[in-house]
């Protein structure tokens, strides 16, 4: 028997986002702003009908490689944080430690390993050079890699890592393929992610490695759901050591593992990121990181939603931005809440783990200081499994915070995210005003 084709207006919508994806992908300055919206619109809409008009799954999955494939040879025109990672990554090759020294550091004293020539010349395109580095370890290796194969031309190493990548997001789409069929759901639910423009635009064009997060984590869920509890936490570990995110499944797996089981299974989470870590250490390494979680909670803003209400009552009652106090204020607002929700599902089990995580890195981003488009994309991933779709909507509506990079010089538009986040929030009141859910049970939602 004959699978079924796609139809006329399955194709249209695929050549609608090919299209899309060329122009964003090697015709769209960041400063375009308005063409950027556009093009992203138009991607999105394609996706909306190919999730009401669903592909057949072998079409499905070609067609999310294919869509993928079109930025292989592309250098990112919307982010411009590959030339940091072209810089640890030098440093990596060399056999230097990229967490010991800032950039500026490197290159101001003669007494420290400097970077080669080339490396000095990409110095004026870095966006953090006063920064130490904020990538993990597995991205440091990843990075040292594409660099010791292409230590001077961009196109190579930009390559190495989409492949990198590419790769990551093929083992996602199993692992959804398989989670799906455990929980006795349809495998066309796994378009929802991989079909996702935000998904594409940022993981596979922008080279963010939420991409590999997305991956180790789905790949936990699957080994925990076998019963293989060491490969799981080995996963998760691997998670970790790429971003420090997956950190927030732990609270969730006590009730689930037991109490001496979850002991075991995060002490080998534990022994796992010593291992990963263990090439970078150095006397350094704890007071530089720290220093740089600090200045991201404590310093860094952009695209918030709750921060930044808080930050115009701290601006009407003291004058100045009181991001200090209000960004230790919200970590330990995230730190209860995280708690209340591990505490208060009722019944957790493995299958009820997608929504309850799904509602923990919610309450984490909405009251973040800091939200780049790409770091929702894991909300994406969980919305998979789960009912609600406002992380879809959020997902679409995040390109407006491409409009703070319209000039030359940084500016964020509030207008623009309180648009961003009025349309979020009434969706997901809209959401659980529909559903209803137990105050006990926020994993409902």
């Amino acid at each position: 028997m004959s699978r079924p084709a796609p139809t006329l207006s399955q194709g249209v919508a695929l050549l609608g986002s090919a299209a899309a994806y060329l122009l964003l992908a090697y015709a769209t300055p960041r400063p375009e702003f308005g063409r950027l919206v556009l093009l992203f619109a138009t991607a999105f809409g394609a996706y909306a009908w190919l999730l009401y008009r669903p592909l057949p799954l072998r079409y499905g999955l070609l067609a999310a490689l294919l869509l993928r494939l079109l930025w292989l040879p592309a250098l990112p025109t919307l982010s411009d944080d590959y030339h940091r990672f072209r810089w640890d990554g030098a440093l990596v090759a060399a056999g230097q430690n990229p967490y010991q020294h800032r950039p500026d550091e490197l290159m101001a004293s003669p007494a420290l390993a400097r970077p080669d020539a080339p490396l000095a010349a990409l110095y004026p395109w870095l966006n953090s050079p006063h920064y130490y580095s904020v990538y993990p370890p597995v991205c440091q290796a990843v990075f040292g890699v594409a660099s010791w194969l292409f230590p001077t031309r961009a196109l190579g190493f930009v390559v190495v890592l989409r492949l990198v990548l590419l790769a990551a997001e093929a083992a996602t789409a199993l692992l959804l393929l398989a989670l799906l069929r455990h929980f006795g759901q349809p495998a066309g639910r796994a378009f929802i992610y991989l079909l996702n423009p935000l998904v594409v635009v940022e993981l596979t064009g922008n080279l963010h490695f939420e991409a590999l997060v997305i991956c180790a984590g789905l790949g936990a869920m699957w080994a925990l759901v076998r019963g293989r509890r060491a490969l799981s936490a080995g996963l998760l570990a691997l998670g970790v050591a790429t971003k420090l995110l997956p950190l927030l499944l732990l609270p969730l797996l006590w009730r689930r593992l037991g109490g001496r089981a979850f002991l075991g299974y995060t002490a080998l989470v534990a022994a796992t990121l010593l291992v990963l870590v263990a090439p970078f250490m150095s006397a350094e390494l704890a007071r530089n990181v720290s220093h740089s979680l600090d200045l991201y909670f404590h310093k860094f803003e952009f695209n918030a939603s709750f921060y930044y209400l808080a930050r115009a009552v701290g601006y009407q009652l003291t004058g100045y931005n009181e991001i200090a106090r209000i960004g230790t204020g919200l970590g330990w607002l995230v730190a209860g809440l995280v708690a209340a929700i591990a505490v208060g599902e009722k019944q957790p089990t493995l299958r009820t783990l997608p929504p309850a995580l799904l509602a923990v890195l919610t309450t984490y981003y909405l009251l973040a200081t800091t939200v780049h488009p790409w770091y929702l994309t894991p909300l994406v991933a969980l919305s998979v499994f789960t009912r609600p779709r406002f992380a879809l909507v959020w997902s679409g509506m995040a390109v407006l915070s491409y409009g703070a990079y319209r000039s030359v010089v940084y500016s964020e538009s509030l207008g623009l995210v309180a648009l961003e986040y009025g349309v979020v929030l009434a969706v997901l009141a809209w959401e659980i005003g529909r559903r209803k859910p137990s105050v006990a049970d926020p994993a409902a939602v």
